[in-house]
């Protein structure tokens, strides 16, 4: 009988060893048909977007130089938003002197070519006048819509007077929130 016993063990490892082999492989041919599946759908994705956007123009093909471009180094006229990260918060305070705070994400857009490349540049410039104009503000003044709209009117100002600074030109036309809390 103690003969028998260890073919028994030796099965049962044999087998183990064979499942335990099975799952690896059932995971990385999973895994790697999912990148690839995933890989694939975003350049489909990017080809169809430009395929769109030529079509948009009447079917003309894009002048851009070399296949370059995309976020911030298109042609002049195409418009390129820029993220102001990371999110502007500042403390001031309300008409009782109690301290307050303000978090804004804000974006600019401009159709200048490189503007992203220009805004980036001189971020730290910029970010500094938009938190200097932040801290100024009345906590009563930016609780309606109009004191909000107010505010990002003068938030663009401030950056397109840091840009004509720097460039000489004002770079951005627009500024949006895309969040805003106070509390």
């Amino acid at each position: 009988m103690a003969n028998e016993a260890p073919p028994a063990a030796t099965d049962g490892k044999k087998k183990m060893i064979i499942i335990a082999a099975v799952v690896v492989v059932l995971l990385l041919g999973g895994g790697a048909g999912a990148f690839f599946m995933l890989k694939g759908d975003s350049k489909d994705g990017e080809k169809e977007a430009a395929e769109a956007q030529a079509e948009g123009k009447g079917g003309e093909k894009s002048e851009e130089k070399g296949g370059e471009g995309g976020h911030g180094e298109g042609k002049a006229g195409e418009a390129t938003y820029t993220s102001l990260d990371p999110a502007f918060v500042v403390n001031f305070q309300d008409k009782n002197n109690r301290t307050k705070y303000l978090k804004a994400d804000m974006s600019v857009v401009s159709s200048a070519a490189k503007s992203e490349e220009i805004v980036r540049k001189h971020m730290p410039a910029i970010r500094n006048a938009v938190i200097m104009l932040l801290s100024r503000q009345a906590f009563e003044d930016l609780q309606s819509a109009d004191g909000k709209e107010k505010l990002r009117a003068a938030a663009l100002k401030e950056v397109q007077a840091v840009l004509t600074k720097q460039t000489g030109k004002p770079v951005v036309e627009d500024l949006f929130f895309s969040s805003f809390v106070m509390q």
